[in-house]
């Protein structure tokens, strides 16, 4: 294991970990009880270098460009990239929605109950970007408003000049020491990764995926499209590097992702992986990947267009070309919309069916499987993320 690459020994783990998980199939107990804990102390590595990490990189990244309007420029491009990333996700997602039907034959459970989440309004989502306590932020690890601090802090130091240079110093060791701590927690990933795979794949068996596996199936096309094709041309063409080449360096991260469910979670590898094996500097993927792990959500808005889709088809419902561009929007929107805010995936989807009348309950039937579509979903939202980083980076230097 110690001759394989960081890459190889997390797949040799999740192999083996679906392997054992179909094993303890018949008592998904066991799996829970004596492997998962393992699973849930790397989860708690991660989660415990997070804040330190985003807010040390953020400030050096912040105040590393120097320049105020260079910011503001890679700001206004990474803004633009991910709405259109997204974007082209959701159309994808409602491309495989019609074609592929998942909806179809399938009927409801009588006692299917779904209470709507109330998504926050738009001068909500606005004011709770600022913390009013910048230490409770951290506490909470509410990532936005960590983020919003620390381009703050990385503006102010610049402006300051030579008398900050000593607080630039302390954040450049922090973000350091942050660095070496994530490749240390990298040696645990593949035990980790293992851990979390199996009672996953012991829970969920058979029974459970057949009746959906068709929305499954549909899901995933959709995202391995948007993978292979969209990022691809954009890898290609504005990030000027082998696709291949490409996907084979970040695919560390794209593995973590896959087994946590949670772009956060993910960060720390994202970023080391960014930087080292993309050559992405830090000025750009530390002001990027914290803020695309938070908005950026290409995988969550494909889900949408074919969540939504699946829904009108067990009901029955027809939905207009006029509706299914009002799903485009909203669900492009709310990516951004819902930034921050727990359980994400399903208020945009709880805004998505509302916003073409679609009924909550359909929600019931996703939820059975909502783990293993999370997965999937995951994993492209944490690569949108590295493509965007690499394709900033390339056209800041052109």
């Amino acid at each position: 294991m110690k001759k394989l690459g960081l890459a190889s020994r997390i797949l040799v783990g999740l192999l083996i970990g679906v392997v054992v998980g179909l094993i303890l199939q018949p008592f998904p107990q066991v799996a829970r009880t004596y492997i998962k804990p393992f699973g849930d102390l790397f989860l708690n590595l991660i989660r415990m270098i997070i804040v330190p990490l985003v807010l040390a990189s953020l400030v050096v990244g912040t105040a590393s460009v120097e320049n105020i309007r260079k910011l503001g420029r890679i700001g206004a491009k990474t803004i633009a990239y991910y709405l259109l990333t997204t974007a082209l996700a959701v159309i994808i997602g409602l491309i495989m929605g019609n074609l592929m039907q998942p909806g179809s034959g399938l009927t409801l459970p009588t006692d299917a109950k779904v209470t709507a989440a109330k998504p926050p309004s738009l001068v909500d989502v606005l004011l709770n970007m600022v913390p009013t306590n910048p230490i409770k932020a951290m506490v909470d690890a509410n990532m936005l408003q960590i983020i919003v601090f620390s381009i703050f802090v990385g503006i102010a130091i610049t402006l300051v000049g030579e008398r900050a240079k000593a607080l630039f110093n302390f954040f450049d060791g922090l973000a350091e020491v942050s660095y070496k701590i994530v490749r240390i927690i990298m040696w645990y990933a593949p035990i980790g990764v293992f851990a979390l795979i199996v009672p996953t794949v012991a829970t969920h068996g058979a029974k459970v995926l057949l009746p959906l596996l068709k929305l499954i199936i549909a899901l995933y096309i959709g995202l391995a499209i948007h993978g292979g094709v969209v990022y691809s041309l954009l890898v290609k063409t504005l990030g000027k590097m082998n696709p291949g080449e490409f996907f084979k360096k970040v695919s560390p991260a794209m593995l973590v992702a896959f087994t946590t469910c949670s772009s956060s979670a993910t960060l720390p590898i994202t970023m080391d992986v960014t930087e080292k094996e993309l050559n992405v500097p830090k000025s750009i993927s530390s002001f990027m990947l914290p803020l695309g792990a938070t908005i950026n959500m290409d995988g969550t808005a494909l889900y949408q267009g074919i969540c939504a889709l699946f829904v009108a088809q067990i009901f029955g419902i027809s939905l207009s070309f006029s509706q299914q561009l009002t799903i485009v929007l909203t669900a492009t929107l709310a990516s951004i919309g819902t930034a921050g805010v727990p359980g994400a995936g399903l208020i945009m989807l709880t805004m998505v069916l509302t916003s073409v009348g679609l009924p909550m309950e359909g929600i019931a039937l996703i939820a059975g499987v909502d783990r293993i579509l999370d997965m999937g979903r995951t994993c492209l939202n944490v690569t949108g993320d590295m493509v965007g980083a690499l394709v900033i980076h390339r056209t800041e230097k052109a």
